[in-house]
C-alpha cells in the first residue's frame, strides 16, 4: 500500500522536535539529504506551515521552499516573490495575486489575495491526466495550474467532488476535502511526534530522534 510508504519515511527521518510559542516545530532530515520543517499548533493540531530545502547543483545548502503558511520571518522574506503568481498585471489596480496554501484539520486550502472580480467569474477544476487543479477566470484575467503535493505523496486521485471554491474581500479560496486515507495517517502521525519529547523554548537543544 501507498499510505504506508510516506509514513515509513516520516518514520525514518532524523527528527529535531521544538516546543516554542505555542508551536511544535519538528525539522526533517531524510535520507536523501532533504529537510522538511513543519509548525503545528499545540492545541488544535492544525498544520500552520511546511518547507523544504534540498542541496543545489553545487552541493550547498538551497533556500527553503514554502510549501503551506506564508513568509512571516524576515529570513522567509525572499520568498515573498516565489509566491506570487503568472498572472496579467491589470488585477485589482495593479496588485499582484498573492497565492499561498494555508490548511485546515479537514482540508487543503489555498488563498489568492488581490483578486477583485465576483465569485461568478472563476472556476476550478481538476485536471486528472496532468494531476492539478485549475483556476480560469472568464474575464481572461487569471490563470493558474497548482498541485497537491500531500495527494501525490500518497499515490491519490484527485477528486472533483472534493473540490469548492469561494470568494470574499477580494480573496479566492479554494478547499480540497482531506481524503480518509489521509486524515487517517496524519492522525496517527500526530500520535507518533506527540511521543518524541521536545525541547521547550527555555532549552539550547532540541531534541532529536
Amino acid at each position: 500500500m501507498a499510505v504506508p510508504s510516506w509514513l515509513e519515511r516520516l518514520r525514518a527521518a532524523g527528527k529535531t522536535v521544538l516546543v516554542q510559542d505555542g508551536k511544535r516545530k519538528i525539522h526533517y532530515l531524510f535520507e536523501d539529504g532533504k529537510e522538511m520543517a513543519e509548525e503545528y499548533d499545540i492545541k488544535t493540531g492544525q498544520l500552520m506551515s511546511r518547507k523544504w530545502r534540498e542541496k543545489n547543483t553545487l552541493g550547498g545548502t538551497g533556500k527553503w521552499q514554502v510549501e503551506v503558511g506564508e513568509p512571516t520571518s524576515p529570513l522567509l522574506g525572499a520568498l515573498e516573490s516565489e509566491l506570487i503568481t503568472e498572472s496579467s498585471s491589470n488585477v485589482c489596480q495593479g496588485l499582484q495575486p498573492i497565492f499561498m496554501r494555508k490548511d485546515t484539520l479537514s482540508s487543503f486550502q489555498w488563498r489568492i489575495r488581490n483578486l477583485p472580480y465576483p465569485k461568478e467569474v472563476y472556476s476550478v477544476s481538476v485536471e486528472e491526466e496532468q494531476r492539478c487543479c485549475v483556476i480560469r477566470t472568464t474575464n481572461k484575467k487569471y490563470y493558474k495550474k497548482f498541485t497537491i503535493p500531500d495527494l501525490d505523496r500518497y499515490h491519490l486521485p484527485l477528486d472533483a467532488a472534493a473540490l469548492s471554491f469561494t470568494h470574499a474581500n477580494n480573496t479566492l479560496i479554494i478547499t480540497y476535502q482531506k481524503p480518509k486515507e489521509i486524515l487517517a495517517a496524519e492522525e496517527q502521525l500526530q500520535k507518533e511526534l506527540k511521543k518524541i519529547k521536545a525541547a521547550n523554548s527555555g532549552d539550547g537543544d532540541c531534541k532529536t530522534q
